[in-house]
């Protein structure tokens, strides 16, 4: 199951740097995962300042 992120993100763009799969990209509002690209991983959890990041 793919990552996902809450409306707590903040839109630094961390996580998208940290990703590895590059399963992340910038939104209207705020960063999305693509859950086909998603391997798990769990980088972008554990590097997410605000906590938005959860499997």
């Amino acid at each position: 199951m793919a990552y996902k992120i809450s409306d707590e993100c903040i839109s630094c763009g961390i996580c998208k740097d940290d990703c590895p799969a590059d399963a992340i990209s910038e939104g209207d509002t705020q960063y999305h995962i693509d859950p086909e690209l998603c391997t798990d991983c769990g980088l972008c959890a554990s590097t997410c300042p605000s906590e938005a990041i959860t499997d």
